[in-house]
């Protein structure tokens, strides 16, 4: 969900993030390291649901064998999106998922590459946490 109430660049950069969390959910951004490297910021860092922390480098090459990454296999549904502005040039978004039976609720950062905030600026994932849902 995106607050209609801010402005047209926040909507911009809410929505920017947005569509970069969710083409990383893509099986076929997962296995390809040239996307998911478009979309994660070198200096990324997770926290997964197994309290694992990950860095870009351990990312870009587990990725394509994580859960989501076969075009046959579970996928994530994501639900519940909702992203605020913190700063120009920085998203963070909420939301919960389900891939083969197991919920999690996602925090993720965004931000925006170099000085660009605008519309056009390109978002990359900075930090990420899942945590599990009993």
């Amino acid at each position: 969900m995106i607050d209609s109430t801010g402005n047209a660049g926040e909507r911009d950069a809410i929505a920017a993030a947005m569509d970069g969390e969710l083409r990383l959910m893509d099986p076929a951004v997962r296995v390809s390291a040239a996307e998911a490297r478009d979309l994660l910021d070198p200096e990324f860092v997770e926290v997964g649901a197994s309290g694992r922390r990950w860095t870009y480098e351990e990312m870009l090459a587990a990725l394509p064998e994580m859960d989501g990454g076969a075009e046959d296999g579970p996928r994530y549904e994501p639900s519940g999106m909702r992203g605020v502005l913190l700063a120009p040039g920085l998203v963070h978004l909420t939301y919960e998922t389900v891939i083969d039976g197991r919920r999690a609720r996602r925090s993720s950062i965004w931000r925006a590459a170099g000085n660009e905030h605008g519309a056009g600026a390109r978002w990359r994932l900075y930090h990420h946490q899942a945590t599990p849902v009993p």
